[in-house]
Formats: C-alpha cells, sequence, structure tokens
C-alpha cells in the first residue's frame, strides 16, 4: 500500500473504534506520523500501534492519541499544556485544534528532535522546553487543556492548580502496579470532577530533568 492508502486505512479504523470527531480525525490525517518515528518503524508508521522512540519512550497509538485528543473537547482559542512531549507526535496534533500548546519533557535529546520536526511543519503555535513535567508550567497558567502522556501514581496538585476553571485534563493514573487508567478531571466552581475513561498502558510519570544523553 502508498501512504495515502496507508492514512485511509488509519482514519477507517479510528472511525470504527468510535472517534467521531472530525477535528481529530482530520488533524491526526494531516500529521505526518512517519516523521515522528524512528528509521526502523518507518514502515510501520500508519499503523494503529505503539512504537518505541528514544530514551526508553514510545510514541503512542494513534487510536489513543485520537481518543485522547477527543476526550479534550480542544476549541481553536485554547490554550493546551501537555506533559511529555516525547516524538513531538501528540504535541503536533494539538496544535491544529488549539491557539497554542505548550509542551514540556525531561529528555533534553527528545525535546530538541520534536522542536526541529515542529519547525519542519511550520507548527509555530507550539512552545516547548525541557522541565519536571510534575511541576507544570506555572508562569503560563492558566490552561484550558491539560494533557499527561505518562502514568503518575496520583494527579499531580501543581496541574490541578493550573487548569482553568471550565479546563478539561486528561491523565494516565495508576490504579495497581500493573493497571492504569485514563481519567478526565474536569474544573468546576466547587472543585474538580473526576471521571475514570479507558485503561491504558504509558511509560511512568518520573520527577526532575532526565541527565544529559
Amino acid at each position: 500500500m502508498n501512504k495515502d492508502d496507508l492514512k485511509a486505512r488509519l482514519i477507517l479504523s479510528l472511525r470504527q473504534q468510535g472517534i467521531r470527531d472530525m477535528r481529530v480525525l482530520e488533524a491526526i490525517e494531516k500529521t505526518p506520523r512517519e516523521l515522528f518515528v524512528a528509521d526502523a518503524f518507518k514502515d510501520q508508521a500508519w499503523d494503529d500501534t505503539a512504537l518505541p522512540i528514544e530514551s526508553g519512550q514510545t510514541i503512542s497509538q494513534p487510536y489513543i492519541v485520537a481518543y485522547m485528543t477527543e476526550q479534550l473537547d480542544v476549541q481553536p482559542n485554547m490554550r493546551v499544556l501537555e506533559i511529555g512531549t516525547g516524538s513531538g507526535y501528540q504535541a503536533a496534533v494539538l496544535s491544529r485544534l488549539a491557539r497554542r500548546v505548550y509542551t514540556m519533557e525531561r529528555h533534553r535529546n527528545l525535546l530538541n528532535k520534536a522542536r526541529e520536526r515542529f519547525e519542519k511543519l511550520g507548527l509555530n503555535n507550539i512552545v516547548a522546553r525541557t522541565a519536571d513535567g510534575e511541576k507544570g508550567w506555572p508562569e503560563a497558567a492558566p490552561f484550558d487543556r491539560i494533557i499527561v502522556t505518562a502514568a503518575a501514581a496520583s494527579i499531580p496538585k501543581a496541574l490541578l492548580a493550573q487548569l482553568a476553571e471550565g479546563g478539561i485534563m486528561i491523565i494516565p493514573v495508576n490504579e495497581t502496579p500493573m493497571y492504569q487508567r485514563l481519567v478526565k478531571v474536569t474544573r468546576t466552581p466547587e472543585g474538580f470532577e473526576r471521571e475514570k475513561l479507558l485503561p491504558v498502558r504509558f511509560v511512568p510519570l518520573m520527577t526532575g530533568v532526565a541527565r544529559a544523553q
């Protein structure tokens, strides 16, 4: 199959799995996933599967990217914080939906490569930095949406504090040492509402900044 056929097959698969937001599907269709995967896996770039990247991290399965993005309900005027840039793929998808995306990564080598991809694609509404994701980005807060792409033992209080009223956060949370679940947090005038979503498997959310590699 050529690239267009592979892309069409993936979009059809996402629709069959329940992804309905056409803006999300279009953002995924327009984001060249082959640019975000390692050379050894480029032939699998449009498969609906997670793939390994550098520093022991992964690029998420397209269905999970689409599902989390759809649950975020990102609107064009919104500012989004992403914890865990990784390859930059999720941030690139979000950048097609939001006014501005702030993305944080603890591995400097990953962030540098992600920045190069953003520049190559002309995604000028992404701001990226190397930092401890658990602390968020307080000087740019509050955020309309927050997405975390690593599993936390519990939801970091700093991220809750940086979520705007009416804002939504999607985060994988450990339920047992071997089991994680996506949690959707909505900030209301009275506090925070939590809704459990899909079981998932993500790399753990680590504190601090990784040593240079």
